[in-house]
């Protein structure tokens, strides 16, 4: 953000039940963050953007690409689930609600198991006061319900509908989303620029941060070429025809 921002003016939204949003919803399903997405562009003025999104943000994405194709003019997804089944299994299973709930009571032990495995997560020693940060503003309900509702997610059938620009930014030993989901992403969206990172993991920004910016700056730099002019041809009427023989 910080990187960016001096060079586009940025915005960062938390999604409901997470950072600094509210947390008194009945739902907080990923059809609610694309709305939430809608309403937020809504309310600030904002006609179109692009848009950048990590993990399920990115899913969220696409996703208003999908719904709201006028409010994008490009979208970059970074480890993003494509197919809700390739969350790693730990955390699908979060998502049913006795576990959600058993982690949430036990979160002085969830926690302190989260910074022992945080090094195979993400390798910025960074990372697990960040990790432990996030997990104190965010509700039992808000991450029952989104990663409920993320496992469940299919974007595949809806991917060829997306014609703005797009990258996918993966990183090759992420275990939070399997790493090859660029792949029906690819497929999906045939445009789709694939940048992936060999040695970076879930949270590539994180782990590899000047290539990363550098990357993301150079897409959405790029002007998209102008829609090319279809020509209508049609048959000569039979007056025109004449016209051609005699002139």
């Amino acid at each position: 953000m910080s990187y960016l921002g001096a060079f586009y003016r940025t915005y960062a939204l938390d999604f409901w039940g997470f950072g600094e949003s509210g947390k008194k919803r009945e739902t907080y399903a990923v059809s609610d963050f694309v709305n939430l997405v809608d309403q937020f562009m809504e309310q600030l003025g904002i006609v179109q953007a692009p848009l950048v999104g990590h993990s399920m943000g990115g899913t969220v994405s696409l996703s208003v690409a999908i719904k709201y194709p006028e409010r994008v003019s490009k979208v970059v997804v970074v480890g993003s689930p494509i197919i809700g089944a390739s969350l790693a299994p730990m955390l699908k299973l979060s998502g049913y609600r006795p576990i959600a709930f058993m982690l949430f009571n036990m979160m002085g032990v969830f926690r302190t198991g989260m910074k022992i495995y945080s090094p195979y997560i993400c390798r910025d020693p960074r990372f697990p006061e960040m990790m432990d940060r996030d997990l104190s503003r965010t509700t039992v309900e808000s991450f029952l319900r989104s990663i409920a509702s993320l496992r469940r997610t299919d974007l595949i059938p809806m991917l060829p509908q997306i014609k703005a620009p797009v990258m996918g930014m993966y990183g090759d030993k992420d275990v939070i989303v399997h790493p090859l989901q660029w792949q029906p992403l690819q497929t999906g969206v045939p445009h789709a620029v694939i940048k992936r990172f060999p040695t970076a993991g879930h949270f590539i920004m994180l782990e590899e941060p000047t290539l990363f910016s550098q990357k993301l700056k150079t897409f959405l730099d790029l002007t998209p070429p102008p829609p090319q002019k279809q020509e209508i041809s049609t048959p000569p009427t039979p007056e025109n025809a004449l016209k051609n023989q005699t002139g």
